[in-house]
This record gives C-alpha cells, structure tokens and sequence, in this order.
C-alpha cells in the first residue's frame, strides 16, 4: 500500500493544492496534520510521520512549503518519502525554485504533474526529461491527433526516449571525491570521509548499453587480482538505469543512460585521509589593545597537482576593527559581519607553504571571558586527481548500429566539509 493522497501546504498549514489519488483517506483529515506537527514541535518530539487515529501523515519540508502524503496502515514509508523528494526535485526542475509562489503560478501544470508523477497511489514517470516531452511549460493539456505520450512512458526503459541522434557520440564521465575532515586543536584527525559521485554526459545515438568498469577491490577479488591497486566502495547507491542483478553477482555497472546530465552512482569512504591542505595558526594579544594572527597554509599532496580557488576561513574575534593584512601569496578580505578572515588564493601548488598575518585593534577593556574559536574552514579544487585512488579502467559502449564512441573522463578532488579546529 503507498500514499492516498497529496497535499501541498504553505507555511502555516492551509492547502495549496492535492490530490487524491485512492479516495479511501478522507481530504478533511489534513485539517489535523498542522496542529500535530505544532504540538509534536513544543513536545521536542517532532518526528517525519505523524498520525491520527488509524490515518498517518508523512511529511517534507522546502521552502516555505510542507508536501504531505496521506496513507492508511501498512503503507510502504521509505517509497512514499522517495516519492516526496522525487516530487520536489521534479518541481524544481520545472520552475526554477520550488516555493508557494511558484506552485499558485503553475496551478494546471502541478495537477498535470501530479497526475503523472502517481497512479493510484503508486509512483509512475518520475524522470523530469521525459514528462517534458509532453508536459510543457507553458502548460497545454495533451491533444490526441496533435501529439502523443511518448513510447518512453510505457517503455521498459523509461529514462529514456527512442529515435535520439547525434553526429558525434560521445561520453564524458566526471568523477568527483569530496573529502570531510576535522582536526583538532593537537593535530589528531578526529573525522576524516571521502564521498564520491561518478556525474556522466551522455551523447550517444539510439539505445547504447555501457559497461563501466572501476578498480573495485570486491571485483578484483572475484577476478584473482587482488595484487592490483583497488578502491573499496561503501554506501554504493546507483541511478534507476543501472542493472542491480548484474552488479550483485559479478560488479558489473551495467546500463542504458539517460539523454544529457545525470548521476550514475554515489558512493562513501571512511578511510583515514591525510589532510590535503595543512592549517597552523597563532594568536598574539598585544596588552588588550591588539591581536596579531599568523596562519600557515602547507599543501601536503603531490607537488604536480595544484589546488585551485584556494579559501582559508579564518575566525577573528567579535570585537576586532582597524584590519592590517599580509600574505606571500594571495590576498586577505575581513568579513566583519562573519567575524572571519578569507584568504583567497587562486592557485596552490603541492609541496608549497605560504604564511598569512592579520593585524587588529581590541577595545581595551579585555573580555571577561575568552571566546571559544570556532574551527577555520578550507574550500579548495584539485583537478585531474582523486584522493581515494579510483580509476575508470575502461568504458564500453555497445549500441546495434556499431558507430564508434569516445569516452572521456576527468578526475576531482574537493573540499567537502573540511575544518581544522585551533583551540
């Protein structure tokens, strides 16, 4: 059993619009859900499903808007929430920003929407690119004779459309590691986290079916090449197109894609990363009148790979005025309303060191208590390198008429939530 109905709220629970997909859930019964949430709220109890007698409501919140599924006993939570935020990537693709301005703007497409998105209760065409194909912007209803829905919508493969040409057929494959990291005061690593994504663009003719192939450590070990230097991959999660029976018995990433942009997988890996960008800093106070912070910056990867858009974050404290910068490389902007310095640094080789000091007048009156400084954040880029090791081994594109394709790969590596705490 999946979702009755649903509604779209605004910020103080009033009905924008719904739909009711089953008719065996009464529409009054989302009269209930605001003051639960209000009373779960005070209770410090607020939970994503709420319910009322024998109804439950399971809930998202976006914008200024709460989307709202109501469902009897039994039903399947973790589609219906999938549904919710499938509906709510869909709606933003549509317009831009999902807000209640947009949904009373868009009232005809968001039913029309709706009416595709579920069926009885069940999700049906979830995929953005193809209901454009027959739902439009500007939001005329279908015509027959004029046009039809697309052979997709009752396909097997429902990414994507039949007939797709291109002169040139070609693939580029992005693979994107983020790294978390937090250090603390003494220089241990307390959290340290690579997330990977493989983002494919796909222009290919016809319905290819590609075969991706990663030094995949489970797969080298089924293939009797241990030896070889491999990745383990945790947390897999992969788009709709890829075919999960393969993948379980052999590690195979077997799939028809999607036309254009999209997410071909996702994956995590709690390994113990050295910090990419190492971060020292000193503070001198100066007879409470001035406080001087020295910051080192050391890039600790290999000294043929270069960080780009290099930002140091670096906490001052609230009182602070009369800023005075120096930097070996780069330059220092305070953001007072932050309370932070940023140190910008373009391009950042490995191997490198560079020294940044701040200058800054205090009242004279000394706080009576000291501060607890918050953490100095890093953003950085490195191109052309994955901290994790992964490789794309190869890519294999296999489509009936036999035209000959390129795949192209690039390789990044990024700050993720990456802080490195000074007291």
């Amino acid at each position: 059993m999946s979702a009755s109905a649903v509604f779209i709220l605004d910020v103080k629970g009033r009905p924008l619009i719904s739909r009711n997909y089953k008719g065996d859930v009464a529409m009054s019964e989302i009269e209930h859900f605001m003051p639960l949430l209000m009373q779960r709220e005070e209770e410090g109890a607020l939970a994503p499903l709420l319910s009322h007698g024998q109804v439950h409501f399971l809930w998202i919140k976006h914008s200024n808007l709460y989307l709202v599924a109501t469902t009897l006993k039994n039903a399947n939570a973790s589609l219906v929430y999938s549904f919710l935020y499938k509906t709510v990537e869909v709606f933003s693709e549509y317009f831009k920003e999902l807000e209640e301005e947009s949904i009373r703007d868009n009232f005809v497409i968001v039913y029309e929407l709706l009416d595709e998105l579920m069926d009885f209760g069940f999700p049906q065409t979830t995929d953005s690119k193809i209901l454009q194909e027959y739902i439009t912007q500007q939001g005329n209803k279908l015509e027959t004779g004029k046009s039809r829905v697309p052979p997709t919508v009752t396909n097997a493969v429902s990414w994507r459309s039949e007939g797709i040409k291109y002169k040139k057929n070609e693939v580029f494959i992005d693979v994107i590691e983020s790294v978390n990291l937090l250090v603390n005061a003494n220089g241990s690593v307390l959290l340290s986290e690579i997330v990977g994504t493989i983002k494919l663009k796909v222009f290919l003719s016809g319905m290819p079916e590609l075969r991706l192939g990663l030094n995949d450590r489970v797969l080298f070990e089924l293939t009797g090449r241990s030896k070889n230097k491999s990745v383990e991959l945790e947390d897999v999660k992969f788009h709709q197109c890829v075919r999960l029976s393969r993948f379980d018995n052999d590690r195979t990433i077997s799939f028809i894609p999607p036309d254009g942009d999209f997410e071909l997988m996702s994956y995590r890996l709690s390994t113990q990363v050295k910090p990419l960008i190492w971060i020292e800093s000193v503070i001198e106070k100066f007879s409470h009148s001035r406080v001087e912070i020295m910051v080192k910056a050391k890039g600790q990867f290999k000294k043929q790979s270069v960080a780009n858009g290099v930002e140091i974050s670096v906490p001052v404290p609230s009182d602070a005025d009369s800023p005075r910068f120096k930097t070996s490389v780069g330059s220092a902007k305070y953001v007072p309303e932050k309370n932070i310095v940023i140190w910008s640094i373009k391009s950042f080789p490995g191997g490198k060191e560079y020294l940044m000091r701040a200058h800054f007048g205090l009242p004279s009156v000394e706080k009576e208590e000291e501060e607890g400084r918050p953490p100095i954040g890093v953003k950085f880029e490195i191109p052309y390198f994955t901290v994790s090791g992964i490789q794309v081994r190869y890519m294999k594109i296999i489509e009936k008429s036999g035209y000959q394709a390129l795949p192209w790969v690039r390789y990044i590596t990024q700050s993720g939530d990456y802080q490195l705490r000074t007291s």
